[in-house]
C-alpha cells in the first residue's frame, strides 16, 4: 500500500470511529455565548457552560452554532469561543469517553473551509454545516459547497428550520448530500414533520442508512424523534431508520435532566426492540418537554427571543450574568419571561436547579 492509499485508509478508520460514537446516542448541547453587560465575551462564565455541560453527562459539544449565535463571527468570537470550549473539553476532569467536539460552520464556500480549517487545528471532530448562506443556488451547487467542506473535516448536515433562516431542502439534496463520503451525521431541525421526512427519504434512496446517523434538533418534538422508528421505502422494501442522539439548543438548559431523558429514550427503543411496548409515561413527557420549548424559544413570537430564552434559564440558575445577545435587538419577547416563569413551575421536575446549585461555584471558579 503506498502513502496516499495509506492515508485515504486512515481517514476511513477515523470516520467509522466517528460513526460508531454518534451511534451510541449521544446528547449535545448547543453552547451558547456568555457576555457581560457591555457584550463583550465572558470568558468565565463561558468556560463554566462548558464545565456544566461536561458533569451534566453530555456526550459533546457544539460550538459556533445557532445557540452559540451566527454573528460571533461579524466581531471576531469564532476562534476564541471555540478556543474556550476545546480547552474546557480536553482540561475538565471528568471519566469516560472524551466529549465530541462539533464545530458550527457557514457562510460563502472560501469562508466556510476557512471555518472547517480552525476547527481542525483547534481538536473538532466534525463541522455542523449550515447552507443557510447558499439561498437561491440549486441542490447541485450546494452539494459541491458541501464537498468542498468535507475535504477539510467531516460533516454533520443541518437542517436549520426556515423560521430562523434555514433553507427547505428537499428529498433529492438529502440523497446527494449522504452520498458524500465526508458526512457522519445530520442534524434534522427543520421542527416540521413532512421536512424531518424528506432527510429519512433522501437517506435511504442514498442508502446511507448504514453510515449517516441521525441526530435530532427538533426541539418541538425530542421525545418522539428518539422513541419513533420512521420507516421510507426503498425498491418496494421498508427501510427503517431511529434517531440515535440529540444536538439541540434545548438542552443548552436543564441538561442534567436531558442527559437522563435521553437514556431513558435509549432503555425504551431497547425494549421495543425486545418485542415490548413504549411507556405511556414517557409518550407523555413528549407534549410537556415542547411546552417547555415553547417558552425557552418564544414560539409565540416567531422565535425572536430564542436564544435570549435559553439565556434566561441559564440567568436564574447563577450560570449566565444577563440574557444579553450582541445583536441588542435580540432578546426576550414581550411576556416570555411570564412563560419561562409558568413551564419553571409546571414542569420544575425536568430541571436540574439542584444539580447546578450545588455544582454552580465550582464551575466558576
Amino acid at each position: 500500500m503506498n502513502a496516499a492509499a495509506d492515508v485515504r485508509a486512515g481517514a476511513a478508520r477515523s470516520l467509522d470511529a466517528l460513526r460508531a460514537r454518534l451511534r451510541e446516542g449521544l446528547a449535545i448541547p448547543a453552547h451558547p455565548l456568555a457576555l457581560t453587560a457591555a457584550r463583550r465575551l465572558d470568558e468565565r462564565r463561558q468556560r463554566a457552560l462548558g464545565r456544566y455541560y461536561l458533569d451534566a453527562g453530555a456526550g459533546g459539544l457544539a460550538v459556533g452554532v445557532h445557540t452559540t449565535q451566527f454573528a460571533i463571527r461579524d466581531v471576531g468570537l469564532y476562534e476564541p469561543v471555540l478556543r474556550i470550549a476545546a480547552d474546557t473539553a480536553r482540561q475538565w476532569p471528568r471519566s469516560g469517553p472524551a466529549p465530541l467536539l462539533i464545530a458550527g460552520v457557514c457562510g460563502a464556500t472560501d469562508a466556510a473551509v476557512r471555518e472547517a480549517r480552525v476547527a481542525r487545528e483547534l481538536g473538532y471532530d466534525a463541522a455542523l454545516l449550515s447552507v443557510a448562506a447558499l439561498k437561491g443556488h440549486d441542490d447541485g451547487a450546494i452539494v459541491e459547497h458541501c464537498r468542498a467542506v468535507g475535504e477539510v473535516i467531516p460533516l454533520v448536515g443541518f437542517y436549520l428550520q426556515p423560521a430562523v433562516g434555514g433553507l427547505e431542502l428537499g428529498v433529492d439534496f438529502w440523497r446527494r448530500f449522504t452520498a458524500l463520503d465526508s458526512v457522519v451525521a445530520i442534524k434534522v431541525a427543520p421542527f416540521n414533520r413532512y421536512r424531518t421526512l424528506d432527510v429519512v427519504r433522501g437517506v435511504v434512496a442514498a442508502g446511507a442508512e448504514d453510515r449517516v446517523v441521525l441526530y435530532t434538533g427538533n426541539d418541538d418534538h425530542i421525545v418522539l424523534d428518539l422513541v419513533t422508528p420512521f420507516t421510507a421505502m426503498r425498491d418496494g422494501a421498508p427501510v427503517t431508520l431511529r434517531f440515535r442522539g440529540g444536538l439541540l439548543g434545548h438542552w443548552s438548559v436543564w441538561t442534567k435532566s436531558a442527559v437522563a431523558l435521553l437514556e431513558r429514550c435509549k432503555a425504551a427503543v431497547a425494549q421495543q426492540q425486545a418485542g415490548g411496548g413504549v411507556d405511556a409515561e414517557l409518550l407523555a413527557l413528549d407534549s410537556r418537554v415542547t411546552d417547555c420549548n415553547a417558552a425557552f424559544f418564544d414560539v409565540a413570537h416567531a422565535f425572536h427571543g430564542c436564544i435570549a430564552g435559553c439565556h434566561e434559564v441559564l440567568r436564574r440558575q447563577g450560570l449566565l450574568e444577563g440574557t444579553w445577545c450582541l445583536d441588542p435587538n435580540e432578546g426576550l419577547s414581550p411576556g416570555q419571561a411570564a412563560e419561562i416563569d409558568r413551564v419553571l413551575k409546571q414542569h420544575a421536575d425536568l430541571a436540574d436547579d439542584a444539580f447546578v446549585a450545588a455544582n454552580r461555584d465550582r464551575w466558576l471558579g
